[in-house]
């Protein structure tokens, strides 16, 4: 089965705004062995989308199309689609009911131009939306099934669960294609290559992929085949890959950032942690505190840009301040060990660092960054570990990987007193 998508709004020809919703629909289709033939955006003109859609229906199977199906003047998809198809429009007084009631439930006066979205495009299947106001439609074409989705993307990953994959698994039988997604933090691209290296000639170049972005690497492994022989091959896989990884891997599953493995090992050991922070501004307490149940094991931190709150809050001394500068080792291990007496936590993550642009030196770069890590062993001392990395790139790629090095370090930690 072929297929096509076709991503509506004229936001999607500019800078500001990415189709994630193509990416969504990709991996949809490549999960149920359906060929993705072409991916087009087209901006919102009735006229432009009528011939894209008129196009794309001719020439595969199966046509995704996102956007253009809100009130406003610019929505235009159902309008383009019947007109492309000779159909007319119909208004559905069941759809605008729900519309309305939905309004009902949310305290809000419905706008005159929500009306309309309750106009159907004649013979097409209307598909319940419930997490928007807008619905999906599908209209069976003589060789092509067309879908309209909302282009929301939360209201688009709803659809696709309860009504595209059921669609694509009645028709695509047995045979699919499954990915594993396997997550790397803080080792570069390259080193992920050559660990995983002699998993390329056990099961073929062409299933697994690398995926890096800064401070986090994906590994992708796919298989295909009827159910059985795809699992079974699968875990094969994944398990050979993980090993090849070992400590690296932080999780086997593409939805698990570093932030939430991180929290349920502070869980399971029933510790808590708190956070002392320079060059990262907040970025490592806010992305722990991200996750819903934080409060279990994030007390709280200390945002200590200035060396006189690091002296007042954390009790780094002046002595140490003058003799090292902020951005040192003992620095970072005084900082460690001061918020953990501050909140009466088990652990204690600091870091501080020259993010940029200015501020470097020829001893400390910009992108120099120390981190500590303080494992309360009794009411008075800890056992603190230390990090140094000198991170390319600008202010935010630097304030980003350091949060992530943060969490790394703790969850190592985590991992081997588990083991």
């Amino acid at each position: 089965m072929r297929a096509i998508i076709i991503a509506v709004g004229t936001e999607l020809l500019g800078t500001d705004r990415l189709d994630t919703n193509s990416l969504r629909l990709t991996e949809t289709l490549l999960r149920h062995g359906v060929e993705l033939r072409r991916k087009v955006v087209v901006g919102d003109s009735e006229s432009e989308i009528a011939a894209q859609i008129r196009l794309a229906a001719a020439e595969c199977e199966v046509l995704l199309v996102t956007g253009g199906l809100g009130p406003t003047a610019d929505d235009v998809t159902r309008e383009a689609t019947a007109a492309a198809f000779g159909r007319g429009l119909i208004f559905d007084e069941s759809i605008l009911k729900v519309i309305e009631e939905r309004f009902t439930r949310m305290h809000r006066k419905m706008a005159a131009v929500n009306r309309r979205q309750a106009f159907v495009i004649g013979g097409a299947t209307v598909i319940p939306n419930p997490r928007g106001t807008a619905p999906a439609l599908r209209l069976e074409l003589e060789a092509c099934t067309v879908f309209l989705f909302p282009g929301v993307p939360h209201e688009l990953f709803g659809l696709i669960k309860s009504d595209l994959e059921p669609w694509l698994r009645e028709r695509a039988g047995e045979v699919a294609l499954e990915s594993v997604t396997l997550r790397v933090a803080c080792v570069p691209e390259a080193d992920v290559e050559e660990q995983i290296a002699p998993a390329y000639a056990e099961f073929g170049r062409e299933t697994i992929t690398v995926l890096a972005s800064p401070g986090d690497v994906r590994v992708r492994l796919s298989a295909s085949g009827r159910d059985e022989e795809r699992a079974a091959r699968l875990k094969s896989m994944t398990d050979r890959v993980a090993g090849l990884l070992g400590e690296a891997l932080y999780s086997r599953r593409e939805e698990d950032d570093l932030e939430t493995v991180v929290g349920a090992l502070l869980r399971g050991f029933g510790a808590t942690v708190s956070t002392a922070e320079s060059c990262t501004g907040g970025w490592i307490a806010q992305r722990l505190t991200r996750i819903a149940g934080s409060s279990d094991y994030f007390l709280g931190g200390a945002v200590t840009y200035s060396n006189r709150l690091k002296e007042e809050l954390l009790d780094v001394s002046c002595e140490l301040l003058e003799e090292h500068g902020a951005v040192s080792e003992p620095v970072a291990r005084a900082m460690a060990e001061g918020v953990c007496r501050l909140t009466g936590s088990d652990f204690g993550i600091s870091v501080t660092g020259i993010a940029g642009p200015g501020g470097g030196s020829e001893a400390k770069p910009v992108g120099t960054v120390h981190f500590a890590l303080a494992h309360r062993e009794s009411a008075v001392s800890w056992a603190t570990v230390h990090r140094q990395v000198t991170v390319p790139g600008d202010r935010e790629r630097v304030r980003f990987f350091s949060s992530q090095v943060a969490l790394e370090l703790l969850r190592r930690h985590l991992r081997r007193a588990a083991a």
